[in-house]
């Protein structure tokens, strides 16, 4: 049950350059319970967590830790007091392995590391707590689901008594989402003060006890989680009822968009990650791909998109040879490429919103006056396209670094769907998203089919891959586990079969 307030945040105002991003807000955390802070993108979520972990300074109002007045004034400070945080965008150095950045997290106690026995530490955390990631992989060659594991593993080797945890289970199956919130009640229970950020309104009811809503900066409520409905947490959160209106139409699907025979392919370690993988997508289909984060969903994808190169099978888009094409030969067959990393590969940081949706048609003759670009036609451009899918910035010569994680999406999707391409790579799309921004995400890819558009999609959220798809291939060791038809399968099932489970055995039938 919830003991005293752990942490108790009074007016809580927060400006940057005339946004105001939290406006008086209050907010409480208990101990021993969970507490769940939902909010549309851009709702001052991540800045009043980032102000309780001294990432930020207030410009009012007051913290009490455990009743005691604190001012964090770093992150340092906060982790001293026993206050941890997983971020949005990880906080990881690349070349350095799991276990070294588990170990950076932590009080040091000496000059001298022993590998061996801190990567035995680390991998039975790991394994403690269903988190799976080898311990000597350098980080740099982690998928982003993985990487997320490993900010998660830093939060609980540090043994923080207020633990923040931004979207933990979106590279987990079913199962290991339950085993997750065991493991949470049961922190909980030792008086732990955990506070959870999720878009996934249904984890929400199933593991908070309470939950906090933000809208525009303020604080729109604080509910029971055991008193409310997803819809009703919806109503708070942008005003309206989402749910129930993306729907998925029957239609007749047409001729093979993208064939994919026997396809393999080596992981960034050089070991095989792709073991002889073949599905196809029809005009008018979307092929959801689901698997837990490392089983070869990610090298899948670039072989596709011409960012890996194949080393066996093939890879045919609308009939034509695509196995060894390169990224610019593949979207000049007509695809839309939505990349899992959103600012490693899916933008350029540096540059402003109007460069960035233009990265991928600066060529096209109205953008262009002989070798240069011509900026008022650029400038038009993005804002039709700022204004069509709702990216909010300050305006298109903002640089794109000031943007949010889900509005950096936003944009993504823009610059990928405006040239009405006929396959579409979408390589989770709606990660990070609010409910609102979600339900956006999936009414532009149901609409993109409907007009005749291929769609794979790789997600770690299943609920996405069922409302979304047609059928459902299923990768496990980097081989198909299963192809099924959505209206087939339970969630359970592909949890299981997500688990190596053949779809027979897991109960989901076979699928073309």
């Amino acid at each position: 049950m919830p003991q005293a307030a752990a942490v108790e945040m009074r007016g809580i105002t927060k400006r940057f350059a005339g946004l105001l991003a939290n406006d008086a807000v209050d907010f409480d955390l208990a101990s021993g319970e969970i507490h769940a802070l939902l909010g549309e993108n851009g709702a001052g979520k991540s800045t009043l967590m980032k102000i309780l972990y001294g990432f930020y300074q207030p410009d009012a109002g007051e913290i009490r830790l455990r009743g005691t007045p604190v001012r964090f004034r770093s992150p340092r400070d906060a982790l001293g007091r026993g206050l941890g945080m997983v971020f949005q965008q990880f906080m990881l150095v690349p070349s350095l392995s799991v276990t070294e950045n588990v170990l950076l997290s932590l009080p040091r106690d000496g000059v001298r590391l022993h590998h061996r026995a801190a990567a035995r530490r680390v991998g039975g955390l790991a394994s403690r707590y269903g988190l799976a990631v080898d311990p000597t992989a350098r980080v740099w060659q982690l998928s982003v689901g993985e990487q997320q594991r490993v900010e998660v593993l830093k939060l609980l080797a540090r043994g923080a008594e207020i633990l923040i945890l931004d979207e933990p289970t979106s590279v987990l199956t079913p199962q290991e989402v339950r085993d997750l919130f065991a493991t949470l009640r049961g922190l909980a229970g030792e008086g732990r003060a955990i506070v959870i950020i999720t878009h996934k309104l249904s984890e929400v009811i199933a593991v908070a006890d309470r939950v906090t809503v933000l809208r525009d900066g303020r604080n729109a409520g604080t509910v029971s989680a055991g008193d409310t409905t997803p819809r009703a947490l919806a109503r708070m959160m942008v005003g309206r009822e989402t749910f129930d209106q993306a729907r998925r139409d029957a239609i007749a699907p047409g001729s093979v968009m993208l064939e994919v025979e026997a396809l393999r392919a080596l992981g960034d370690r050089g070991v095989p990650a792709l073991r002889g993988v073949s599905l196809s997508v029809r005009a008018g289909e979307i092929l959801g791909v689901a698997g837990v984060a490392g089983n070869g969903q990610r090298e899948l994808g670039e072989a596709v998109a011409g960012l890996r190169r194949a080393t066996g099978g093939a890879v045919r888009i609308d009939g034509a040879d695509c196995t060894h094409a390169s990224a610019r030969a593949v979207r000049e067959r007509g695809v839309g490429h939505v990349p899992e990393d959103r600012l490693g590969t899916g933008v350029a940081p540096s540059l402003s919103v109007a460069d960035n949706l233009l990265l991928t048609g600066y060529r096209a003759p109205q953008f262009g006056r002989g070798p240069l670009l011509d900026r008022r036609a650029m400038l038009s451009h993005a804002r039709g396209l700022i204004a069509e899918f709702g990216i909010r910035t300050a305006g298109p010569e903002a640089p794109v670094r000031t943007l949010s994680g889900g509005n950096l999406q936003r944009l993504i999707l823009a610059r990928e769907l405006a040239t009405r391409p006929r396959l579409i790579l979408a390589f989770h799309p709606t990660r990070g998203l609010d409910v609102g921004g979600t339900e956006a995400v999936h009414r532009l890819l149901l609409d993109r089919r409907r007009a005749g558009a291929a769609i794979l999609l790789i997600s770690e959220d299943l609920d996405e891959i069922l409302l979304l798809s047609d059928r459902i291939a299923v990768l496990h060791g980097g081989e198909l586990a299963g192809t099924v038809e959505t209206g087939t399968v339970t969630m359970e099932a592909l949890g299981l079969m997500m688990a190596g489970v053949r779809p027979a055995d897991a109960g989901g039938g076979s699928g073309p």
